[in-house]
């Protein structure tokens, strides 16, 4: 038996391995759809005044939604023109490192939505931002070795941006929470988009 999942560990890295190049190919378009939603929800969210607890976690709960769908469709669409199965190993083994932060990140919201006040409403922000850059991070383990640092990077941005965020006050801090969200979900996910597909037609060209 140890034997017969030793051997299961070494096929998935060597095929893990095998495609790192289509791994990255395939995030570049999910990492430009889902900084494309952060933006529009953030932009949205400040035009039309969301403001309240429950209105802004659900508002960035159904962005999540909208992203992790566009993503399931393009990678799904990119493993069907390779003829890759999409339920491979190593997308499950990516899967299981996603899940329990994504869903602590959940847990957590529908609790302040249930039982917080609007004073709250920077918990939400850190925690599910903390929750995503650890998710990223684990994920990181089974892809590109770009992905765990961008993992990071999400943590630090966000423990900047809500020490930023204090120094406005409470009078803005709707405003500031979507511009917040907005930049680490939108415009950092744009920009590592933007920098995968520039490099990736570098070494094409090579």
């Amino acid at each position: 038996m140890e034997q017969h999942v030793a051997a299961e560990h070494l096929q998935v890295i060597r095929t893990l391995m095998e495609r790192s190049a289509l791994y990255r190919r395939t995030l570049a378009p999910i990492m430009l759809f889902a900084g494309s939603v952060g933006c529009v929800a953030s932009v949205g969210g400040i035009l039309l005044g969301i403001d309240t607890l429950p209105a802004f976690s659900i508002w960035w709960l159904v962005a999540a939604l909208v992203a992790v769908g566009g993503a399931f469709a393009i990678a799904r669409r990119q493993s069907v023109e390779d003829g890759e199965p999409f339920w491979s190993p190593p997308a499950l083994r990516v899967t299981q490192a996603l899940a329990p932060p994504l869903a602590s990140g959940v847990l957590l919201s529908i609790g302040l939505i249930a039982f917080g006040g609007d004073g709250l409403r920077w918990v939400f922000v850190l925690a599910n931002t903390l929750f995503y850059g650890c998710a990223v991070h684990a994920a990181g383990f089974f892809m590109p070795r770009g992905m765990k640092l961008f993992g990071w990077l999400i943590i630090g941005a966000a423990c900047v941006g809500m020490l930023g965020r204090s120094v406005l006050g409470m009078a803005a801090a709707a405003r500031a929470d979507h511009a917040l969200m907005g930049g680490l979900f939108g415009i950092a996910h744009l920009g590592y988009g933007v920098y995968l597909y520039a490099t990736e037609k570098r070494k094409t060209a090579v």
